[in-house]
């Protein structure tokens, strides 16, 4: 049994990988594989009340991480759909094109950490094409805006799936994810970003000619503005809510949604139907990446089997007993998440270490939100604002790897020997 869970493992996280090539969408193949392997474990089992238990905790885990997204996604949907990223994307103006470098970097960065890094690097590239007529400036830009939103991700319990999936599940907590992570995950972005600037100093800001709106339904200024703070007020407040009130994120996130619904619905009352319909919550489920949330289901329930099987916990062993550093381990986990999804790679860890033996907080958990979050960046395949940018700058993934790799490199081992130094000093 354990070699045919392994096998069938290994084949579904190889089409996961090689989604582009084969193109076939890695939810389908997280799903069969997911599908595959809980047979696998029921037939072999044969004891179906023990198997019916396990897949009943495994599926309270997933669904708290697929609630929570759902209810992120849907509050990001519904602010863009108002234009609200306008408050912050209109501010950014400067003729020098390593000035205008500096203050993306810096706001992807931060806004990562709030939104989540595949939406924040879908609004400063759409962003980018309003400010950069050149097609090349935008390819070194979108680079840069994929480090950075892959940076800021990592130090907040809600910017990135992976830090999340750590946080919902009792790994990290909120302080002291921030304080062990900001200044590594800052100085995995500052690196490349340095380098960046340096090499396009001296240009001047080429902007393309200015276009009317997109959809000629208009928000007024209050409109956006209250649903853009709204917005990222409830975000930034769920963390506290947790806090306050022990209890899981998903909650305070759906709170939250009901709470923008109703404003939304009574600052849109007086509306006729056909203008406020993309405005509505509404319309925003019905735009959020759904493929997303069932890939993460299926991945999840796939890792859950190793994790009953006990599969995990030997492989856990054999990393110990092999490479034997922690430290070792969680680097090579993050330099591997270049290549593979981060979220299984996680999913992975989370089973193979138990909270007993490494409690909340530990060296292992804060350096796996550090490396897992940012090592995406090394491939434009790597993370999913990577994807995102691929998709919408058409980048070329050995473009990326010519000109993008090796600074994303760089960052990752400054940041991880940022993080291990400032352990150190403080342990």
């Amino acid at each position: 049994m354990l070699t045919a869970l392994v096998l069938v493992f290994v084949i579904a996280y190889a089409a996961i990988a090689l989604e582009h090539p084969l193109k076939i969408n890695k939810s389908a193949s997280a799903l069969v594989g997911a599908g595959l392997l809980w047979t696998i474990y029921a037939l072999s089992t044969g004891d179906s009340h023990l198997v019916g238990e396990q897949l009943g905790e495994s599926v309270m885990a997933t669904a708290q991480i697929v609630f929570f997204l759902m209810g992120a996604m849907t509050i990001v949907e519904v602010v863009d759909a108002h234009n609200g990223f306008e408050v912050i994307t209109k501010r950014i103006r400067t003729s020098q094109l390593s000035s205008l470098m500096w203050l993306v970097g810096f706001v992807t960065f931060f806004l990562s950490a709030i939104l989540d890094n595949l939406t924040t690097t879908i609004v400063m590239i759409s962003l980018m094409r309003k400010l950069l007529a050149k097609h090349e400036d935008r390819l070194f830009f979108a680079g840069i805006i994929v480090i950075a939103a892959n940076s800021g991700g990592a130090w907040s319990p809600i910017g990135d799936v992976t830090t999340t999936m750590l946080w919902i599940g009792g790994q990290i907590t909120t302080l002291a994810i921030i304080k062990a992570v900001f200044l590594p995950a800052i100085v995995s972005m500052v690196v490349p970003l340095a380098v960046t600037a340096y090499v396009l100093r001296g240009q001047l800001v080429d902007a393309p000619p200015v276009k009317e709106s997109d959809h000629g339904l208009r928000t007024t200024e209050f409109e956006r503005n209250l649903m853009f703070f709204l917005g990222l007020g409830i975000l930034v407040a769920v963390p506290a809510f947790k806090t306050i009130t022990h209890l899981p994120p998903f909650m305070g996130i759906l709170f939250g949604l009901g709470i923008l619904w109703l404003v939304g619905d009574l600052v849109h009352r007086h509306k006729e139907d056909e203008n406020k319909q993309h405005l509505t919550l509404v319309h925003a489920l019905s735009r959020i990446d759904m493929s997303s949330i069932v890939f993460f289901i299926g991945i999840l329930l796939a890792v859950a089997t190793l994790e009953h099987t006990h599969i995990l916990t030997s492989l856990a062993q054999w990393l110990d007993q092999t490479v034997g550093r922690q430290d070792v381990i969680v680097l090579i986990i993050g330099i591997v998440s270049a290549i593979v999804d981060n979220v299984p790679l996680v999913a992975a860890s989370m089973g193979m270490y138990s909270l007993e033996q490494f409690p909340a907080d530990h060296f292992l958990w804060e350096f796996l939100a550090y490396c897992a979050g940012t090592g995406g960046s090394i491939l434009i395949i790597g993370s999913a604002a990577g994807v995102a940018a691929m998709g919408l700058e058409k980048i070329h993934f050995f473009w990326y790897v010519k000109k993008i790799s090796g600074l994303a490199l760089v960052g990752y081992f400054a940041g991880a020997g940022t993080y291990l130094l400032q352990y150190q000093m403080l342990h």
